[in-house]
């Protein structure tokens, strides 16, 4: 591990105990810069929208450090199951029945919610750190472009966070595929790094018997 890792790996630790603390922090995935507030915290979360003017009613994504913490907050079996054991971690967003209890701010009151294991070994072990699942949606003022290193953040977003965790520049590119796995039935909601032809296929090869 290089100094450079180790100074991310404690910032990280950190910044998990500013997140179990109700904080908002800027982190980095496998595309660009997130804003993260854990997931089961209300307050954290209300302090999100605000600091991103997201529009009431959206749904936020999740991610989680492993399958398990998916678990924790949605129901991980069947095809989303398989689905998430050949793609994750990596930029696959698999919209799942949500657990009871779940704040309306992560599932808009539709029931369900988007999470993903991220490629970001820093966005996973920073989900370790706060001890569950964390939001995932763009630091960026809603409407803004994505940032893909810290110095473009925006000043005013930036200020209204409790910290930020620089891992240097993040790769940029397509955002992650969103797809429903209800079932047997599969849906595609967002176009994205995955292309759908091949989460399409891993769901025609994969197999079907009893979940490891």
């Amino acid at each position: 591990m290089t100094s450079m890792d180790r100074a991310v790996a404690s910032e990280g630790e950190r910044l998990g105990a500013v997140l179990r603390g109700g904080g908002v922090v800027a982190y980095p995935t496998e595309t660009f810069y997130g804003l993260g507030a854990l997931a089961r915290d209300p307050a954290a979360l209300e302090r999100l929208a605000r600091a991103k003017g997201r529009p009431e009613g959206k749904p936020l994504p999740l991610v989680a450090a492993d399958a398990g913490m998916v678990q924790e907050v949605a129901e991980l079996e069947g095809l989303a199951r398989r689905l998430a054991d050949r793609f994750w971690p990596g930029p696959l967003t698999l919209v799942l029945p949500a657990r009871p209890g779940l704040p309306d701010a992560i599932t808009g009151g539709s029931g369900t919610v988007g999470i993903r294991v991220p490629g970001s070994e820093v966005a996973r072990a920073l989900c370790r750190a706060a001890g569950g699942p964390i939001v995932s949606t763009s630091a960026n003022p809603s409407g803004g472009a994505p940032p893909v290193d810290v110095a473009r953040l925006d000043a005013g977003l930036a200020a209204r966070l409790d910290g930020i965790l620089d891992a240097g520049p993040a790769p940029g590119g397509l955002p992650s595929t969103v797809v429903s796995a209800a079932g047997d039935r599969l849906k595609l909601l967002r176009d994205g790094a995955i292309p759908f032809a091949a989460i399409e296929a891993a769901a025609r090869l994969a197999p079907r018997g009893p979940l490891g």
